[in-house]
């Protein structure tokens, strides 16, 4: 078991693909589904499409006897036994929202021959209990990142990254530059696979020299970029607007500059410049260690639905593994079962088993919770029945979801 650890621009993905691919066998979990649709692309042009599957919460791409399986974290197989295994960006095991999961496969998931672990330095000592017979492959960066001060949209160099933090801040700081600057290409995890996965190629084939983001490029995206600036540094992080903390600023600047081409980070808009700790912290890659991990137990007891739920609330009783809040497939469990038809089928373990799995099923448009809920339960509710889901009976359950960007 090896953990490469480092910042941004350290080839930590570039060495876990090589590493996988020198094994007849492999599952790669990644933070993004950008960035999983980039590792696939790789991995298919390596070893052949016939040999290579791809699983995110909203697309999968499986051939008839894959090797290879390119995933997003929480969408990696776990019943399948495979030579090589790797899990990136694991100080996410920090996450309120998607830490539990990273936790899981970190202390569960292993090749039969490798296990690779890939992130910020900022989690080693916190691995090296967790997983103590771990060994330590410490990465520099190949580039320099530099502060670069404030700059107006308007004058911002080519191959430059905004970031904002709202889709409304998205699209009019898009505009502005469409205006000022000509074409530009917007990324978001709102947009469906195929209109974010064209948006990348645009910028990245040289059409356009600009991208608007959310952080949705911070997680390991390999961009030409030179530049990344900050329009926002304030989100909405499920339960109240914060500040990015200087972590969160780094994995997003250090886009900025690839392989050995030095890079820059700056702010715009109404962002006051950035404090000199921060800016030190992010230049130097020298970040707060993460003291715990969140954790949700995994052995799942299906006798009835009230010991599920104990279950799914367990503690883990180790300091180190904090309980995770509950996550949207547990909050959905909970609503959904107080529906006194649902509840009065859950009276075997099977009937349980299914509802639990699409639960699990994610809220793609996330502006609308009784459409997500009513679908489950009209999906729930035809498999008990039929015992199958065709495609007419699936469009027919979620074209209320579809308002023109989700693709089927």
């Amino acid at each position: 078991i090896n953990a490469a650890l480092g910042p941004t621009n350290t080839g930590k993905t570039f060495y876990a693909i090589e590493r996988m691919t020198s094994y007849q066998s492999g599952i790669i979990g990644l933070p993004l589904r950008l960035l999983t649709k980039e590792v696939f692309d790789k991995i298919s042009k390596k070893v052949g499409p016939s040999r290579t599957a791809m699983i995110t919460g909203e697309e999968r791409i499986i051939p008839q006897n894959p090797k290879y399986w390119v995933c997003t974290v929480e969408s990696m197989p776990t019943d399948i036994p495979v030579d090589f295994v790797a899990i990136d960006e694991i100080q996410l095991l920090n996450d309120p929202e998607r830490g539990y999961a990273f936790t899981e496969k970190i202390l569960q998931m292993r090749g039969m021959y490798e296990t690779l672990l890939m992130g910020s330095d900022n989690v080693e000592k916190l691995i090296k209990k967790l997983v103590p017979n771990i060994k330590f492959i410490n990465r520099s960066r190949y580039s320099k990142l530099s502060y670069s001060g404030y700059k107006k949209i308007t004058n911002l160099p080519r191959r430059s990254a905004v970031v904002a933090f709202s889709m409304d801040s998205v699209y009019s700081i898009a505009e502005v530059l469409r205006k000022h600057k000509g074409g530009v290409a917007i990324i978001m995890g709102a947009l469906s696979p195929r209109t974010r996965n064209a948006q990348v190629k645009m910028y990245q084939d040289g059409e356009v020299d600009y991208i608007v983001a959310t952080d949705a490029i911070g997680m390991g995206l390999n961009l030409d970029l030179n530049h990344v600036v900050f329009a926002e540094n304030r989100k909405f992080d499920g339960k109240q607007y914060r500040n990015l903390n200087a972590h969160e600023l780094g994995q997003i600047a250090g886009r900025a500059g690839r392989y050995k081409k030095n890079g820059t980070f700056g702010v715009t808009a109404e962002v006051n410049d950035l404090d000199i700790k921060s800016i030190l912290a992010i230049e130097n890659h020298e970040y707060e260690k993460k003291k715990f991990a969140f954790w949700r137990n995994s052995k799942l007891n299906f006798d009835n639905l009230e010991k599920l739920i104990y279950s799914l609330e367990v503690d883990s009783r180790n300091h180190l593994l904090k309980k995770s809040p509950p996550a949207e497939d547990f909050r959905t469990l909970k609503k959904l079962s107080e529906n006194e038809k649902i509840r009065k089928s859950l009276n075997n373990k099977d009937n349980l088993k299914l509802f639990w799995e699409l639960c699990q099923i994610p809220d793609f448009r996330q502006n609308n919770e009784i459409y997500h809920h009513n679908a489950i339960e009209n999906i729930y509710f035809h498999l008990l029945e039929k015992g199958k889901l065709s495609d007419e009976a699936l469009d027919k359950y979620t074209k209320r979801l579809n308002a023109g960007n989700l693709d089927n």
